[in-house]
């Protein structure tokens, strides 16, 4: 494509079309010289090209976007490679058990599994539509983010509100016992500001906030720290039983920042507020 090139005869032009197939077949040989069942390219193939390497029992997959193309290399252990001169056998990735075409729905999808030591992955989300799909998408990246924060940080905490409401009963009785006068509100402030995700989480079961938080109060005042709220029924359980658990890292940086912004807003003598005030 880069060529000017002067035609005059009918055979000079078949000579030009035998030069080009020449030049590919020798592309081709190179590649499969090194013997590889897959290659994988950003450009395009031609049919030709396609023709040579199936006769050396050679897949081609083109127009594969770089950042796939860098992660099927990580997960091989393959070297990208610009040009078929450069090749080594080093370059090829031998790390991938299996190469299979699967067709999903009405795609065809191309799975490289059983790797032995992958640096990189593929998730494939399907939802029926792009609202849907993109709660997913939402979803999974909270949910690697908190194995990520578990990793970093292996220490976890009852979910459900039982550590929110284990701090508020805690809170409140040190008010009570350890501290006299004017400075148990603070003490005090704290406890109840506590109490509110397990409350929220009884409303959202349909529970009855008053009489369930009670009895979580006294669960929690008789040393039972794991017990927190059923998110469906909206009635205290054992988070032992129910199996949520949140990590430590998360709970801390909550109470950091609610701490915080509290103690920036007793700092502030006067709000601004931009409504305006309805004519009497």
């Amino acid at each position: 494509s880069q060529t000017n090139i002067e035609v005059t005869k009918e055979s000079e032009w078949a000579r030009i079309l035998e030069i080009e197939e020449e030049q590919v077949k020798l592309m081709c040989d190179k590649i499969a010289a090194l013997k590889p069942d897959l290659v994988i390219t950003e450009k395009g193939v031609s049919d030709l090209a396609q023709h040579f390497m199936i006769k050396n029992n050679i897949t081609a997959l083109r127009r594969m976007r770089k950042t796939d193309n860098n992660r099927i290399a990580r997960a091989v252990g393959a070297t990208i490679v610009s040009s078929v001169d450069e090749l080594k056998e080093a370059d090829v990735g031998t790390q991938c058990g299996l190469f299979a075409v699967e067709k999903i729905g009405d795609e065809y999808f191309s799975f490289l599994t059983e790797c032995k030591n992958p640096k990189a992955c593929t998730i494939l989300l399907r939802g029926p539509g792009k609202d849907t799909l993109n709660e997913i998408d939402r979803n999974l990246q909270d949910a690697m983010c908190v194995a990520r924060n578990v990793l970093f940080s292996p220490f976890l905490c009852p979910g459900g509100g039982a550590t929110e409401m284990a701090l508020s009963v805690r809170l409140a009785q040190k008010a009570k016992s350890d501290v006299d006068g004017v400075e148990q509100w603070p003490y005090a402030g704290v406890a109840e500001a506590m109490e509110v995700i397990p409350r929220t989480l009884i409303q959202n079961g349909g529970g009855n906030a008053i009489r369930t938080l009670t009895e979580l109060r006294a669960k929690h005042a008789a040393g039972l720290s794991t017990w927190g709220v059923d998110g469906d029924k909206g009635v205290p359980a054992d988070m032992n039983d129910y199996g949520v658990w949140e990590p430590l890292a998360v709970k801390l940086q909550t109470i950091k920042t609610a701490i915080d912004s509290a103690s920036m807003l007793l700092r502030v003598d006067d709000i601004v507020s931009a409504t305006s005030k309805k004519a009497e």
